[in-house]
């Protein structure tokens, strides 16, 4: 029984503290550095202490897969718990498949975005692009509207560090 309690203690130890590790990466990123601090504490306390476990028995190759496991199940659930957190905005540029006109830009404001139409060039003439910036948690109200009407769109999607200005505000949910 002990052998198992200690691969369960040691495998559990490096999913949370990978998982705490890929969290805090991403939140430093974000421009969070002091919750950053915070998780690196813990992160760091519970790796030592996953990691002492293993270098006392090197000889011991059920610490080392559990302890290699528990660092690739972290990786996995420390992407899962960021997406589930979404912290920070982004920037979205559409470029339609359909004709571009005001009209879809007035509607994805009228859901709440921010909306700057380019015009521009692309390789079968002019197309138009819009540009928005939200918060990561409202991406999925935007992409579910252009599935809807404009499944073809070409769309981007980039993490931005930093805004200022221009118009952001909360989007309306059906």
């Amino acid at each position: 029984m002990g052998v198992l309690l200690n691969f369960l203690f040691i495998f559990f130890a490096r999913v949370i503290d990978v998982s705490l590790l890929t969290v805090r990466m991403l939140l430093i990123v974000r421009g969070k550095k002091y919750l950053a601090g915070v998780l690196g504490f813990f992160e760091v306390t519970i790796y030592i202490l996953a990691l002492g476990r293993v270098m006392s028995t090197l000889d011991n190759w059920v610490n080392i897969l559990a302890y290699s496991s528990g660092f690739a199940v972290g990786n996995v659930v420390g992407s899962i718990i960021e997406n589930k957190m979404a912290i920070g905005t982004i920037m979205v540029r559409i470029v339609p498949k359909k004709t571009c006109d005001e009209g879809l830009a007035e509607k994805l404001r009228s859901m709440g975005f921010g909306v700057t139409m380019i015009e521009g060039i692309g390789k079968n003439g002019p197309v138009c692009m819009l540009d928005t910036t939200l918060h990561r948690k409202e991406l999925h109200v935007l992409m579910d509207y252009l599935k809807k009407t404009d499944a073809e769109a070409f769309v981007t999607v980039s993490d931005t560090r930093e805004t200022r200005g221009g118009y952001m505000r909360s989007v309306k949910r059906k």
